[in-house]
């Protein structure tokens, strides 16, 4: 009998350490899904409200307290949800099994439940303009919008006590945390990279939370005054030397154009005579009073030699 009752004990253990292991198991995959130890989820297929004797005669009182203050009671107790809403019902402070309800029209019992709405629609905010130090040490204040939607209702309601607040918050953090990893040129010429950076970012935050977060644009880059007439006397700087060295090339370009024709024209004796009547046709269309007579240049050589006897 003693050996019986050491047999039985023995089992007892075995499966009470069994469940204490499986409950240690599940817990710590618990803790390996939330991020951190020490933080509670709720998920949906446990949102399961436990049976029990006050709960049940609780939810009799309010059925029959909705059948006795009929018809009354019906503009209390029956909630319209709309086609892009859902409704998370809390009854006795849990949430009943299942995934959220709606849309339609749906029966609330009085002093037993509790529904909460949740907007499905992609929803925009803007993020507050941030002061931010770049990487290069350059104050700029941005701007940027935020568009989210919540995909999971009953994960928004548990998990989160304002996933609007929440989210505008983190979105500000989120936007100084990146750009201040980042110079002043690459704000201004990778908007696009750096909006994909940060709609990554935000997405796996708010996760946990049921929201998903799809686009995230940068407004507006705003640069200090003196900063601006900095950049200003920079690129006019730039654009003035890029000038000159524009022209420049252009002279040396002419001037060989011109040795080359000079070449040309000392070969040929009629060519000088063309250029004569070219210059003459050119003359005579803008200016008809004047008239230009060549002279050679060997008329006048020996009056140059007495003069300089």
């Amino acid at each position: 009998m003693q050996q019986f009752q050491q047999d039985v004990s023995a089992a007892s253990l075995e499966v009470i350490s069994v469940d204490s292991t499986t409950d240690i198991v599940r817990h710590s995959g618990r803790q390996k899904l939330n991020g951190y130890p020490g933080n509670s989820r709720v998920y949906p297929d446990e949102m399961v409200p436990d049976a029990g004797c006050c709960s049940d005669l609780l939810v009799l009182f309010s059925y029959i307290l909705f059948v006795v203050t009929l018809p009354v009671s019906l503009f209390f107790c029956v909630q319209i949800v709309q086609e892009y809403e859902r409704a998370v019902i809390l009854r006795l402070g849990r949430i009943l099994k299942g995934e959220a309800k709606g849309p339609g029209m749906m029966l609330v019992l009085p002093c037993t439940d509790i529904i909460k709405k949740v907007d499905l629609r992609t929803v925009s905010f803007d993020v507050p303009p941030q002061e931010i130090l770049t990487k290069d040490s350059v104050t700029v204040s941005v701007d940027a919008v935020v568009y989210y939607k919540i995909t999971q209702p009953i994960i928004a309601v548990t998990n989160v006590s304002d996933y609007s607040h929440s989210t505008r918050l983190l979105a500000a953090t989120t936007l100084r945390n990146v750009l201040g990893t980042k110079i002043l040129a690459d704000i201004l010429s990778e908007r696009q990279d750096i909006s994909h950076g940060m709609q990554s970012s935000l997405d796996e935050a708010t996760d946990p939370w049921g929201v998903k977060v799809e686009r995230v644009e940068i407004k507006d880059v705003r640069l200090p005054v003196q900063l601006q007439r900095a950049m200003a006397a920079e690129a006019e700087a730039a654009r003035e030397a890029r000038a000159k060295v524009i022209a420049a090339e252009g002279e040396h370009k002419a001037s060989a154009s011109l040795r080359d024709a000079a070449d040309v024209m000392k070969g040929s004796s009629s060519a000088l005579q063309l250029r004569y009547l070219q210059t003459l046709t050119s003359i005579s269309a803008e200016k008809n009073s004047t008239i230009v007579f060549p002279i050679p240049m060997d008329m006048i050589t020996p009056f140059l030699e007495r003069k300089s006897e």
